[in-house]
């Protein structure tokens, strides 16, 4: 018996260099299947579209349907929101229009700015022409036009006509990273590849004027955001890239009828269409993320972190950051944020980038972990080697995780660059003001406007 130990204790360091020889030729083998990110651009509204507490106050005012209980419940859902007072909204949504006569010509040209500014950005700063673009997938939920946006864009930037479009609707704030696994999966049968992503929302058509309370959500934690990436598995652009995309897990709970039903578009008893966001959504969002984490952690966590879990079951946690630097979670509200933080062990620290973009953003739906993103290269927290946890939550309900590896120390500009000093600001709620015991017995619109200190 000694004799077969001492036997595999002198073949193991062999073994173990054949192991990493085959795994290096495995991977230079299949090398046209690796995702590099070469850029990303976020998109930020101007002075003109920001949505202060003053502004807020005003658009839930004109609202005639909403009485003594509504006006509670809105002023006591912005104090627990997580949103600042600098996140955007659409013109048609602050002047009125929306709550009007919404049109689609509305919704085009909210996408058409945020679309062309974050492209524009993309293609000058990368040298990269829109026509050697050889994939293009845009994912926009609220927004099934015709022809469709990925159409639109060809058109354009005059895209070549060999190019593969995809458009992704109704996939909710988890599309982005679907967006990316989709592209994942096409690089591993096309070689020399460039493809471009952009992951919207459409605002402008979507605003809820029903008085249901879990329609009103929507309403008071969506803002509009956008964010373009450009990605290649050409080896020619390695060097360009940014980020590599190490592994992407997704996962689909849409059998069980309680979580296909917590965030689903409908109408109410009135005939208003809106998104209804129920009680449920907490209990979906842990139970997805816990599913697809059991797939996704055993491909990137150490494997003696894996051994340490699974010897010390039910005494311990999982440790996350054994394997993993940074984390951004979907901003879709603080409650979602800090209930999924709290089930992985991590710290405010680990939970800033979420936080800090919702708080600035708002929950810009799919696009809002590259917010969270753009929060931690502005810290300058991205190193050589980093990896990069992001999970995306949607309706459905889905829970999409991918990790990245950063491949040079990041120190770009971006939309955080002239606010990034103040952050994490000392108080983050600008509606505290609005929590006092006038609020809670308010009977009306005049005493509203006391509040809000309209009057």
């Amino acid at each position: 018996m000694e004799f077969i130990t001492i036997i595999i204790m002198l073949l193991f360091p062999f073994i173990y260099v054949i192991f990493l020889l085959a795994k290096l030729v495995i991977r230079k083998v299949y090398d046209h299947s690796t995702c590099y990110m070469i850029d990303y651009e976020l998109y930020k509204g101007n002075e003109e579209m920001k949505l202060g507490i003053d502004e807020c106050a005003k658009i839930v005012l004109r609202n005639k349907n909403l009485h003594k209980e509504e006006y509670k419940f809105m002023l006591k859902t912005f104090v627990n929101s997580g949103l600042g007072d600098e996140t955007y909204g659409t013109k048609n949504i602050i002047s009125g229009k929306a709550e009007q006569h919404p049109t689609l010509a509305d919704s085009l040209s909210e996408m058409d700015v945020i679309i062309y500014d974050t492209l524009d950005c993309i293609f000058s700063r990368s040298n990269i022409s829109p026509s050697e673009i050889d994939i293009l997938v845009v994912n926009v939920c609220l927004l099934p036009a015709v022809p469709s946006l990925t159409s639109r864009i060809i058109n354009r930037y005059k895209m070549r006509q060999d190019i593969k479009a995809y458009n992704l609707t109704g996939m909710g704030c988890s599309a982005s990273l679907i967006a990316i696994h989709l592209i994942q999966q096409l690089f591993k049968t096309q070689n020399k590849r460039l493809a471009i992503v952009v992951s919207s929302e459409s605002t402008a058509a979507n605003y809820y004027l029903g008085k249901e309370r879990s329609m009103m959500l929507s309403n008071c934690l969506f803002r509009v955001g956008g964010c373009s990436m450009l990605l290649t598995n050409d080896s020619a652009h390695k060097k360009q890239a940014i980020l590599k995309l190490k592994c992407a897990v997704r996962s689909h709970i849409g059998s069980d009828d309680e979580a296909y039903n917590c965030c689903i578009q409908g109408e109410d008893d009135q005939g208003y269409r809106g998104i209804r966001i129920t009680k449920s959504i907490i209990k979906a969002a842990s139970q997805s993320v816990l599913k697809n984490l059991q797939v996704l952690l055993p491909k990137t966590l150490p494997l003696w972190e894996i051994i340490r879990y699974v010897c010390l079951k039910g005494n311990s946690k999982i440790n996350l950051k054994s394997g993993i630097e940074h984390f951004c979670i979907h901003p879709g509200g603080r409650a979602v944020i800090e209930n999924i933080g709290a089930s992985l062990g991590l710290n405010e620290y680990d939970l800033e980038p979420s936080t800090m973009a919702l708080h600035r953003f708002g929950n810009t739906s799919a696009s809002g972990i590259w917010y969270a993103l753009g929060y931690i290269e502005a810290k300058k927290r991205l190193k050589k080697g980093d990896s990069i946890l992001m999970i995306s939550l949607g309706a459905g309900f889905k829970c999409n995780t991918c990790v990245w590896e950063v491949t040079s120390d990041l120190v770009r500009a971006n939309v955080w660059k002239d606010m990034i000093g103040s952050y994490p600001p000392k108080t983050t709620n600008p509606f505290l003001g609005w929590r006092n015991d006038e609020m809670m017995d308010i009977i009306g619109r005049e005493e509203f406007l006391n509040i809000a200190g309209l009057s």
